[in-house]
């Protein structure tokens, strides 16, 4: 509330959410599909396939999931290989 964001964000504070995904980089994108109130995992892995300009990004895998899913089709890349500095884990 204190941002104004106009959608769900989580602070995962524990690391226990990063776990349980099998989380090993930041960002490490996960793009949840309900399947009868249960979510799955639909996409996991980059944003896009240009991490140092994402204007300059060819594919955009986080936007074509979503778009994907809300037009009720699959998703054309469920997995690609995170980009970015390693989670540093809490002890």
């Amino acid at each position: 509330k204190r941002k104004n964001y106009d959608f769900p964000y989580l602070v995962d504070e524990s690391q226990s959410v990063a776990k349980s995904f099998g989380a090993t980089n930041t960002p490490h994108v996960f793009v949840l599909k309900n399947d009868n109130n249960t979510f799955k995992v639909a996409y996991m892995g980059a944003i896009d396939d240009n991490s140092r300009k994402a204007s300059s990004a060819s594919k955009k895998y986080v936007e074509e999931a979503v778009d994907a899913l809300l037009a009720n089709n699959a998703v054309p890349t469920v997995k690609t290989k995170a980009i970015g500095c390693g989670i540093k884990w809490k002890d």
